[in-house]
């Protein structure tokens, strides 16, 4: 027969199992959280350009190269097109093929807002409310026929073209400059385009 003191050693000893245990798990858990914060946490931010001509910028823009979201990752003829309202926020609609030239059509509109009225380069894109992605216009040639969208996070990038296409010298140097943000340009997928 079990007496009382049998009966709390065995207590004692299970508890102290159960504690080794938990301290054991937190000894695991407590790094894998700290390097989660860390690569959470915002690096230095990414400078837009000066200032954009809202108008200027307004159009199609074809999507050469990115690190894409989970939503384009297999996209085909991507395009991003915008437009300004009246009011100053801005329609944006982005077309493309998945899983090749002949895949189905994919279309999104989220809607673009100027978060920065001096400037015109820092926006908030939301595909859904009350979220406003961001939306940085990073760089932009004098010309508004390369531009560069790019994010603090560093984990999605676009290099878009007026064109469809650009020659390897431009490609590269477009590269270099998101290398040069902080990117890991290995990321970096390009989009196929038969745009004419």
């Amino acid at each position: 027969m079990r007496t009382n003191q049998t009966i709390l050693n065995h207590e004692v000893l299970r508890t102290w199992s159960l504690a080794r245990r938990w301290a054991r798990f937190g000894r695991l858990l407590v790094p894998s959280l700290l390097l989660t914060a860390c690569a959470a946490m915002p690096q230095d931010p990414i400078a837009p350009v000066a200032h954009v001509d809202l108008a200027r910028f307004m159009g199609p823009w074809f999507v050469i190269a990115s690190i894409p979201t989970f939503l384009e990752k297999n996209a085909y003829d991507a395009v991003e097109s915008y437009e300004l309202n009246p009011d100053g926020t801005i329609a944006t609609t982005f077309t493309f093929r998945k899983g090749g030239f002949d895949g189905p059509t994919k279309t999104m509109k989220p809607h673009g807002f100027v978060l920065d009225k001096a400037s015109n380069a820092r926006w908030g894109m939301q595909f859904l409310w009350p979220i406003k992605a961001q939306y940085l216009i990073a760089y932009l040639d004098d010309a508004y026929t390369e531009t560069i969208i790019a994010r603090d996070r560093r984990d999605y990038v676009w290099i878009m073209a007026r064109a469809p296409s650009l020659s390897p010298a431009d490609y590269e140097r477009l590269r270099a400059r998101v290398g040069a943000m902080g990117y890991d340009t290995s990321k970096l997928r390009l989009v196929p385009q038969q745009h004419p």
